[in-house]
């Protein structure tokens, strides 16, 4: 049977993700944790064949606590289930070392799909991220301009084009304004830009964002 845990803030969301699991039958009832901290207790307590985590955590980044995670058990595979599109995370997340990256759109047969494919060690691409991949693997990704940022200016790029002000971002990502006001000056500065309709036009441009 295969034991999964899930790592999402949102109660609803877990116990629906919970419910399409435990009707399969060799999957067993998955776990469910609701924070960073909570999730790597239970990795280091038990034993887990995969992690379904959500890319927006409260406190410690997805990316973070990714990281965190294949530091702690390599071997461990780990999905990315966001609300974003494929197109702002899934190749940064496949980069960082997870085994997929799933829409939350997505139907619960994929999901399905991609928790049988990392568990039996192989890597969910859906046909459009594959093509993206493809892409990526000419070098045109690293030597984009948003290629060259780190996961946390890349997350504050997207919101900063999806139309956020600065509290709102950093009630989303919880941190300061001030912290999120020093990443948008990074980010100006390793874009060369200096405004932010500069940084939603290119990101549009770019299909970063919708």
């Amino acid at each position: 049977m295969i034991k999964a845990i899930i790592a999402d803030d949102h109660a609803i969301v877990r116990r629906g993700l919970s419910q399409i699991l435990a009707d399969e039958p060799d999957m067993a009832a998955p776990g469910e944790v609701r924070d960073a901290q909570e999730l790597m207790d239970s990795v280091l307590e038990q034993d887990w064949d995969v992690v379904i985590l959500d890319i927006a955590m409260p406190g410690k980044s997805g990316f973070d606590i990714l990281k965190d995670l294949k530091s702690m058990k390599p071997d461990l595979p780990v999905l990315i289930l966001s609300i974003h599109p494929e197109e702002q995370y899934a190749i940064r997340t496949l980069k960082a070392g997870a085994a997929g990256y799933i829409n939350k759109e997505s139907a619960p047969t994929e999901l399905v799909k991609a928790i049988r494919k990392a568990v039996a060690g192989g890597k969910y691409v859906s046909p459009a991220l594959a093509e993206k991949l493809a892409f990526e693997l000419d070098g045109d990704f690293v030597r984009s301009p948003h290629g060259r940022l780190s996961d946390r200016e890349y997350q504050v790029l997207c919101l900063i084009a999806s139309g956020k002000r600065v509290k709102e971002i950093a009630e989303e990502l919880s941190l300061s304004d001030k912290t999120v006001s020093t990443y948008r000056s990074r980010i100006l500065e390793k874009m060369k830009m200096e405004t932010n309709a500069e940084l939603t036009y290119y990101a549009i441009k770019n299909r970063l964002v919708e």
